[in-house]
């Protein structure tokens, strides 16, 4: 069996773009052969796909899955809209869902989790990746679960059952009935998917953006020439008016604005026939956060011509 060594595997990588253990287990199978290591990669697919790692993946779809008191929402990205629009990434997507129901949702964790069909998570995007040519990633994922009572969910900008633009799970805590419970928890994620809460209650939002908050508060008093006494009392006002804007339980119901969230699901009790606790959300947006690559057309049409 041939020396793998260092530098045989370096010279591979530079060659192929491909990941270190890809390039080390290429070599391993050719007795050391880097042209041969090539080809194997390139029979892989996973040279083809290191080659597209570097593009940027802002598209693609979220996707959901809830099992009984359990839900999971998963980002997975690609290059353009058109891919997302393909049944294959679309099936793909939701079954990394549904996988992610048992592996959580540490990213690392559902790619070394087993596929359906064979093979991981991981080695299922890089296949497709290879033969749809774009670049694909797995985002992120966040789960949400409750003791008693449901998952309420909602996807936004729906392709496929589960599958959209926006995906909101919302945690109810109730020994209510369930078909109601449902039913109302769908509508809360309705809410979150429309107003996209900064967190659940006060105590849930991050000290920082509130003192944030405070200081841009203190500072325009100040520019308006108030006195500090005054200010004291601008600020404490403005940050109640905060966490009204931006805590679910605080916000006015999107579906009834005569109450918050909060007074809907105390109203709700009733019908429920038990208490009702809103135990957390979870919501993912497309592309949210990721920099998206700004192409002039017209320059890349001009360009090509002229290479011709």
């Amino acid at each position: 069996m041939a020396n793998i060594t260092a530098a045989l595997v370096k010279e591979l990588r530079e060659k192929t773009g491909a990941g270190m253990m890809d390039c080390k287990n290429a070599l391993a199978e050719v007795d050391g052969d880097v042209e041969a290591a090539v080809d194997w990669l390139r029979k892989k697919g996973l040279a083809k796909a290191a080659k597209k790692a570097g593009r940027v993946a802002a598209e693609g779809l979220v996707a959901l899955a809830v099992d009984g008191g359990k839900g999971v929402a998963v980002e997975v990205n690609s290059e353009t809209d058109f891919v997302a629009r393909n049944p294959e990434f679309q099936e793909m997507a939701s079954s990394i869902a549904s996988v992610a129901l048992t592996a959580g949702s540490e990213t690392a964790a559902i790619e070394a989790a087993a596929y359906p069909g064979g093979g991981t998570v991981a080695e299922k995007i890089q296949a497709t990746i290879g033969k749809i040519g774009e670049n694909m990633t797995l985002r992120r994922a966040a789960a949400l679960s409750v003791s008693q009572g449901v998952i309420g969910s909602y996807v936004h900008g729906q392709v496929a059952p589960n599958l959209g633009k926006i995906a909101v799970l919302v945690g109810l805590e109730s020994a209510g009935k369930a078909e109601a419970l449902a039913a109302l928890g769908r509508q809360v994620a309705m809410h979150v998917a429309a107003t996209n809460p900064q967190g659940l209650d006060a105590s849930s939002i991050d000290p920082a953006i509130v003192e944030r908050e405070k200081g841009v508060l203190a500072s325009k008093a100040r520019e308006g020439g108030k006195p500090e006494h005054v200010i004291e009392k601008i600020v404490e006002s403005g940050i109640k008016t905060f966490f009204k804007e931006s805590t679910l339980v605080e916000q006015p119901f999107i579906h009834d604005g005569s109450k918050t969230v909060a007074q809907a699901l105390q109203a709700a009790e009733a019908e429920v026939g038990a208490p009702i606790k809103l135990t957390g959300f979870v919501r993912l947006a497309l592309g949210e956060g990721v920099e998206k690559e700004e192409s002039d057309f017209a320059a890349e049409v001009a360009a090509a011509a002229g290479s011709r």
